[in-house]
């Protein structure tokens, strides 16, 4: 195992919050705190799961990663691509790049693994070749050549320790930099959507930073930043080895002045209890100010039992917003309102007026909006209100259309 220093790390942790200890989410814990809904038995009984597993997690220090990683390699044959196509109706050809298993970033609301980062992480040291075969395949001589996404990295965090210090991370962009030497005419586009701040884009490998590479690839890739809306101090808590949001705008200022396209944004996740007008403008605001034209709204979704600890982590900043938090997911009417793996989402209604509150607010700044099949079906939001691809090209997660030469 490799042991290394994180780019970035929070002052405050799960282990050093003051006066911090995990409780029971049962009824009574519900109900002391004035929680004005009734969730169903099954789920008090999720919310009562939950509390135990976290409460044994954070005895045993448990709950955000070890700053170590181990190098393997893997078989660029033996591996299968995999397409990332979560909802049934996302775009059909895009292909996820996953270098690590695991992600030493930490987000106690990781969608992938549930916020559970027990595991030994593994870093694929020659995970470029597979990437080497993949668009050889897809978007080499030969090859059909169809427009296809590379998506750098969903499960994962593409610009972490275990890729940058290993030069995993720049060895990908390599590859796709070669592969466009050797076929000009690829249709072959990578899009990254990353937590990176400013020094992770400034890390050298053998003399090469990642924005020298990005500036390589200048019309072939474009890099959506991910930044979450919720309290300074909570954000601490759930994204403990995660760049501050002024460093991931940073990083992209950093791309749009090497004319790498960067204003699109995934804006994940949206804690619902913080949006108030004041939390709303000032979020956006900053987005805008650092060039951000379009953004992918998510609300928070995690499987009942996490709400419980992520509740308490509310609680902790501020019990308010633990009550109006447990108000947004528990009432039994929303219930059925689930993605995939059984994560839960705020309540329809409520969510639907929160979404008008950031768009009335984003419309006056100019900004456009898109929005998942999943979110679009669940709220009953129509093309209407928000076109498939939007006046600024983009679509779904954030794709940029224009990319190959759309006039969309």
């Amino acid at each position: 195992m490799i042991d290394f220093k994180p780019f970035y790390s929070s002052r405050s942790t799960v282990y050093n919050l003051p006066g911090f200890d995990p409780g029971k989410v049962d009824k009574a814990y519900l109900q002391n705190l004035g929680v004005n809904v009734e969730p169903s038995e099954d789920t008090l009984c999720a919310l009562a799961a939950g509390s135990e597993v976290f409460r044994r997690r954070f005895s045993e220090n448990l709950l955000i990663p070890r700053q170590r990683y181990r190098l393997e390699e893997l078989d660029p044959a033996a591996v299968s691509p995999e397409i990332h196509n979560y909802t049934g109706r996302c775009p059909t050809l895009t292909y996820e790049i996953n270098p690590v298993r695991g992600c030493t970033v930490g987000c106690q609301y990781c969608l992938v693994s549930d916020g559970v980062h027990e595991q030994e992480l593994v870093a694929f040291d020659n995970y470029h070749l597979y990437v080497r075969r993949l668009l050889d395949e897809q978007n080499g001589p030969g090859s059909a050549n169809q427009r296809h996404y590379y998506y750098f990295s969903p499960k994962t965090e593409a610009f972490q320790e275990a890729t940058l210090y290993t030069g995993i991370a720049h060895r990908i962009l390599l590859e796709f930099i070669d592969h466009f030497k050797r076929c000009p005419g690829s249709q072959a586009r990578l899009f990254i959507a990353s937590k990176a701040g400013a020094r992770h884009l400034e890390c050298k490998y053998q003399g090469l930073s990642v924005l020298d590479l990005f500036e390589q690839l200048k019309g072939r890739m474009q890099f959506n930043t991910s930044v979450s809306i919720m309290p300074d101090a909570f954000r601490d808590i759930l994204e403990p080895y995660a760049a501050p949001l002024d460093e991931r705008l940073a990083a992209v200022k950093l791309c749009r002045g090497a004319g790498i396209p960067a204003d699109s944004a995934l804006v994940q996740p949206i804690i619902t209890p913080w949006l108030t007008p004041e939390h709303i403008s000032g979020f956006f605001s900053a987005l805008h100010e650092a060039g951000i034209v379009n953004y992918k709204p998510e609300f928070l979704t995690a499987c009942v039992e996490n709400i419980a600890m992520l509740g308490q982590y509310l609680g902790w900043f501020d019990k308010n917003l633990e009550r109006q938090l447990y108000e947004d997911y528990l009432m039994p009417s929303n219930e059925t309102h689930r993605k995939q793996r059984g994560r839960i989402a705020p309540d329809k209604e409520r969510s639907r007026g929160y979404l008008k509150a950031m768009m009335d607010c984003t419309d006056r700044l100019g900004m456009s909006v898109s929005i998942c099949y999943w979110v679009r079906k669940q709220l009953n939001i129509s093309e209407d209100i928000i076109p498939l691809i939007n006046r600024n090209g983009f679509q779904c997660l954030g794709y940029q259309s224009k990319l190959f030469g759309s006039d969309v």
